[in-house]
């Protein structure tokens, strides 16, 4: 029960990771309902956390290297 939660979680994090890198790089995020629009916020705040984390630990590491 607790591997089937852990997997669920880990993929609703990855989804929330690319939703958020997509909405970064286009722009795109039209929801007309408030409520939906508070949560659907906060989902991709996540993922933008994630986002930026991974790309300083990514960054921290010999093998990749920030082009300018």
């Amino acid at each position: 029960v607790w591997s089937k939660f852990l997997h669920l979680a880990v993929d609703a994090c990855l989804v929330s990771t690319l939703l958020a890198g997509v909405k970064r790089t286009t722009g795109i995020q039209q929801i007309a309902n408030k409520d939906i629009r508070q949560y659907v916020e906060q989902y991709l705040q996540l993922g933008e956390w994630l986002f930026d984390s991974s790309i300083v630990l990514l960054s921290a590491t010999p093998y990749f290297e920030r082009k300018q």
